[in-house]
């Protein structure tokens, strides 16, 4: 198992990622600093929207599992996922909603996308 960043922090680390790339990045809901769970939604526009969770594999391994939007853009696609997010907020307030839009491609997520 490897060792885990607090929420708070993790997110912080995330927007100054983003910021030296010019990739908007912003807290969409402020969870709790230490141990709120994190929601990243993932706004690439034309090429899509979506939202990850992150998630720690059987293994012990941190990943990101896809729990809402795809691959189609449009407005209708955003809406979807940020209605998602809002619903998770409604059953845990301790929940860290990071957005970013990023209309080049260019960010990655620190972990493998997993299936459960």
């Amino acid at each position: 198992m490897q060792p885990r960043l607090k929420a708070g922090l993790w997110v912080r680390g995330q927007i100054a990622i983003c910021q030296s790339s010019l990739i908007t990045a912003m807290v969409a809901h402020k969870g709790n600093e230490d141990a709120g769970a994190v929601l990243l939604k993932l706004n690439r526009f034309n090429a899509g929207c979506f939202v990850y969770s992150r998630v720690t594999t059987l293994d012990g391994e941190l990943g990101w599992m896809l729990v809402a939007g795809g691959p189609e853009g449009g407005r209708k696609t955003e809406l979807a996922c940020d209605e998602y997010w809002r619903k998770q907020i409604g059953f845990d307030r301790d929940v860290w909603v990071l957005e970013v839009e990023d209309h080049k491609g260019q960010y990655e997520l620190d972990a493998a996308i997993v299936d459960f």
